[in-house]
């Protein structure tokens, strides 16, 4: 997914997002590379230049918690930027493994929420359930089976998306967030190795190396049938299995959104669009055929 200097890759992307005004040292006019220069954050750090060069080129494989915690703040890194700081810098904080399937009663849990889209996805995005109401939020793709791949591959997501380029950035960042936690995580790598080949704006965005795992946010999005919506979105982990969220959609109560989920609601219980499981049977049966 990566070269083998994931740290040394991090640390030169962030530092060019970091102006020398945001770290408040002089701006000394013309300068030959955006953001920070080596020296400067090497001094911001309290390190020495070289040692700081040695750990950007990959010569240097173990810093010490004090100083990767002294270049985060040199960097201006939040919590979750600092915490894949870590997880490259220390490897032990990265060992987890993404649990592989979902269990059956937290689809029978999902599915009792008739009234609200509900889905669960895994570490690399993939949709490993949805619930009726989800399916029908999401019935103009092409394929729902990886929220990346429908982003980055599906036409239809400019459309569905009333701000596609905040819905692309969001999700490469949690992406982001995704790899650092499980960092061997085979379809991670798959799906990172797919779209960096068919879609230049997933690279673009991958090569800044933002994290901003996504637990929460408000979105606009454009049904066919009901209209647009504003949704919050809730991001919950599932902790007896590790990678996986219970992603669920609501609406204000008594607004415009609330009356259209309602109408989204009847449509799902008319059975006008696919399962994840119909997708799923319908795989397999393409596989029976092929062999």
């Amino acid at each position: 997914m990566e070269s083998n200097n994931e740290l040394g890759e991090y640390l030169r992307a962030r530092r060019a997002t970091v102006t020398p005004r945001d770290a408040g040292l002089p701006d000394g006019g013309d300068r030959r590379v955006p953001g920070l220069r080596r020296d400067e954050v090497a001094l911001l750090a309290g390190v020495s230049t070289d040692y700081y060069i040695r750990l950007e080129q990959g010569r240097e494989r173990s810093p010490s918690e004090q100083v990767l915690r002294a270049i985060a703040a040199a960097l201006r890194l939040d919590g979750d930027a600092t915490g894949h700081l870590f997880r490259l810098g220390l490897p032990v904080f990265a060992r987890a493994a993404a649990a592989p399937a979902v269990a059956p009663e937290l689809v029978r849990l999902m599915d009792g929420m008739r009234d609200v889209p509900a889905f669960v996805v895994s570490a690399a995005q993939d949709v490993l359930a949805a619930n009726a109401m989800a399916s029908e939020l999401y019935r103009g793709f092409a394929r729902y089976d990886n929220l990346l791949r429908m982003i980055f591959l599906d036409p239809f997501a400019r459309e569905f998306y009333v701000d596609w380029d905040k819905a692309a950035r969001t999700a490469v960042g949690n992406l982001r967030a995704s790899s650092s936690q499980f960092p061997e995580d085979e379809r991670i790598e798959q799906i990172v190795g797919e779209l960096s080949v068919r879609s230049p704006a997933f690279s673009g965005l991958w090569a800044r190396y933002e994290v901003r795992p996504r637990t929460r946010e408000d979105k606009r999005l454009r049904h066919s049938r009901v209209g647009e919506v504003l949704l919050h979105f809730e991001a919950l982990a599932v902790t007896s299995a590790p990678g996986q969220h219970l992603s669920v959609y609501s609406a204000e109560p008594g607004s415009a959104s609330a009356d259209a989920l309602a109408l989204l609601c009847r449509l799902a219980e008319q059975g006008s669009a696919p399962t994840v499981q119909d997708i799923a049977e319908e795989e397999e049966g393409e596989e029976v055929v092929r062999s």
